[in-house]
């Protein structure tokens, strides 16, 4: 018989803000018991506040990991998206945040990490490194990673361009890819603005995509932005 032996989690001596900042984070009972009742309010708020509606769930796989992919338009979007996911997934939800913002005081934190358990995304400099991190989270059965493929929220309505990140994720992978449209969170939160607004919000899932059969070059990755930032476009036209 093996021998008991302490194992101390590895962030033990990190700071608080280095803990928080860290990923994938040590799993503790005082962050998921506040993530779940944040998720509850976080629910409710939604559904009366913005009159949130929510079409499309039936295509969300119900085993393995996937990722989400969305238009930018506030700081409502990932809010929304969570709302999307089943109570049930919550821990395994990961929705990509960019590090520099979202990470940048240790209050940020804290909120980015506990209640909204986000992935820091270095959009400046570790691209590589964080693409790495998303494929090697979702390798791991049952995970959800949230991604807004424009890298900034807009402030026009229009939908910018998807950068090269999800393609180099999704091409040759067997990874399952659901394009998302979410309509009012310009007129709910513009940017700039301290706070939302009640207007309503309506988010749509589409249809599960893959990219398998697709090569890892720079046409293959282009093509596959291209043809998700349609997909979700589409999916805007047609809840118009």
């Amino acid at each position: 018989m093996k021998e008991w032996e302490y194992q101390p989690p590895p962030d033990i001596d990190a700071t608080l803000a280095e803990t928080l900042q860290n990923f994938p984070r040590e799993p503790r009972m005082l962050p998921y018991t506040l993530r779940s009742i944040a998720a509850l309010l976080l629910r409710g708020w939604m559904r009366v506040y913005h009159r949130l509606q929510i079409d499309g769930r039936e295509h969300l796989p119900e085993e393995g990991s996937y990722i989400l992919v969305c238009n930018h338009t506030s700081h409502l979007d990932t809010l929304c998206m969570m709302c999307a996911v089943p109570m049930k997934k919550i821990h395994r939800t990961f929705p990509a945040a960019a590090a520099d913002y979202f990470f940048s005081s240790l209050p940020r934190s804290a909120v980015s990490a506990i209640l909204i358990n986000a992935l820091p995304f270095n959009r400046k400099l570790k691209g590589a490194e964080s693409l790495a991190v998303c494929s090697k989270l979702l390798e791991n059965e049952g995970n959800v990673l949230i991604i807004f493929p424009e890298g900034t929220r807009t402030t026009t309505g229009e939908m910018g361009r998807f950068r090269s990140g999800i393609g180099r994720l999704v091409a040759g992978t067997d990874l399952v890819v659901l394009p998302c449209h979410l309509a009012g969170g310009v007129k709910a939160w513009p940017k700039g603005k301290l706070f939302a607004r009640p207007k309503k919000l309506y988010l749509r899932v589409g249809a599960a995509q893959s990219y398998g059969k697709s090569e890892k070059s720079a046409a293959s990755v282009k093509a596959i932005c291209e043809d998700l930032q349609e997909r979700v476009a589409s999916l805007g036209r047609n809840s118009a």
